[in-house]
């Protein structure tokens, strides 16, 4: 028997998605998260805003597409409504429970890369002069890398959408490891912890749970 193909969504799911992954993103970045063709995501992002499923805002001085309430339970809904139709149920749960404790650790990974306790303040930033700090953090990214490996590939078998987190993250992991520390966890860059935060993102979607819960 071949290789069974990965499921490739529909550009209104994906597109709808992005949106929901990205938290807040411009007409670019929407159509550049699945590679979609830009005039189809433009279109559909404009008809999403007539839905009432998508709106325009701004936070902290950045612009771009956000979802409503509605949108998110629409989004849930056709995740939902692929994931039955694909029979990846099982697969995406498996995997949700290989990510859980490894979430964890990426986030005090990322704690101890941004603040360094002294016996003064507990909550002192990190200014990278300790190297030997420095280098057990980036060892722990490393680690995790390659776990994630194993559960991106697992849930790319059987869904595209899913494909390439381990991919983003090793490319940030890479850069940081070459000295570039914003790579670790600078917000609005495909960071470590942005790539780590958004699959999470996608398993809570997909599997319609709240954050933090098990199953």
């Amino acid at each position: 028997m071949g290789a069974t193909t990965a499921h490739r969504s529909t550009p209104e799911l994906l597109t709808l998605h992005a949106v929901r992954l990205k938290g807040m993103a411009n007409d670019a970045e929407v159509a550049a998260r699945f590679a979609l063709e830009r005039a189809e995501s433009d279109e559909l992002l404009l008809d999403y805003e007539a839905f009432g499923w998508v709106t325009r805002g701004e936070f902290a001085g950045t612009s771009g597409w956000a979802l409503t309430s509605a949108g998110r339970g629409e989004d849930e809904r056709r995740l939902a409504e692929e994931l039955d139709a694909t029979g990846a149920t099982s697969a995406v749960l498996d995997a949700y429970r290989r990510f859980l404790p490894l979430n964890g650790r990426l986030l005090a990974a990322c704690t101890n890369w941004q603040l360094k306790p002294t016996p003064n303040d507990a909550l002192a930033s990190n200014d990278h002069s300790d190297v030997a700090w420095d280098q057990r953090v980036l060892a722990e990214l490393a680690t995790l890398g390659e776990e994630l490996d194993a559960v991106a590939e697992a849930l790319g078998l059987h869904l595209e959408r899913f494909q390439g987190y381990d991919v983003r993250y090793r490319k940030a992991l890479i850069r940081a490891l070459n000295g570039e520390a914003g790579w670790v966890a600078r917000p609005r860059a495909d960071s470590c912890h942005t790539v780590w935060m958004e699959l999470h993102e996608d398993l809570l979607a997909t599997l319609r749970v709240e954050r933090g819960t098990n199953v």
